[in-house]
């Protein structure tokens, strides 16, 4: 009788988990009318009334190079000189990942965030409002990058023997490449009932 209620408990748990799943990635995990479950995303089906597709996802695909270029010209529509700040990974060193970073006066930082958050979305970056704080952070997405742009304080700095003045913070740009379509999710189909 124990085997019993042991399958009995571990079946209702799998089906909540499932369910909870389901409702949370929708796009990931199906189920069926007839109890099946699907794991991954559902292969595309066309529609003639399907909405027009955003700018990111008709982006091409961009190179750390070009990454490099767009970050460059926000910070000089900011009215920055980029030599003023430095690159935070080596040119050569990650064909994925690229940023700048500069020491600025709080009391400019924002404004200055505020002009090169323009500028991004002028050169055709959507902005990625979860989890942003409009007065700290930003993050926008094209053609498989990711860019945040942000203003950390003292207390936040990269390192425990950071210069800062009281007045003064980082203003940084961060990018990361990172195609999430690339990662094939498997399709496992389960039955339960």
């Amino acid at each position: 009788m124990n085997a019993l209620l042991k399958r009995v408990w571990i079946g209702l748990a799998a089906t909540l988990i499932v369910t909870l799943a389901a409702m949370v990635l929708p796009d990931h995990i199906q189920i069926d009318d007839d109890g099946r479950i699907h794991l991954g995303a559902p292969a595309p089906t066309p529609s003639p009334s399907t909405a027009a597709p955003t700018p990111e996802s008709t982006s091409p695909p961009l190179t750390r190079d070009a990454v490099d270029e767009v970050i460059q010209t926000a910070v000089s529509a900011a009215g920055l000189d980029p030599a003023q700040g430095h690159p935070t990974v080596a040119a050569d060193a990650n064909s994925n990942r690229t940023g700048w970073m500069a020491v600025r006066e709080k009391t400019a930082a924002q404004s200055e965030m505020n002009a090169i958050c323009a500028d991004l979305e002028r050169q055709g970056w959507t902005l990625n409002p979860n989890g942003d704080r409009p007065d700290a952070s930003r993050s926008y997405k094209r053609g498989g990058w990711y860019l945040l742009v942000s203003t950390r304080g003292k207390t936040q700095a990269p390192s425990t023997t950071s210069t800062l003045t009281d007045s003064q913070t980082y203003l940084t740009l961060t990018g990361i490449h990172l195609n999430l379509s690339d990662i094939p999710l498997p399709e496992i189909t389960v039955r339960i009932g």
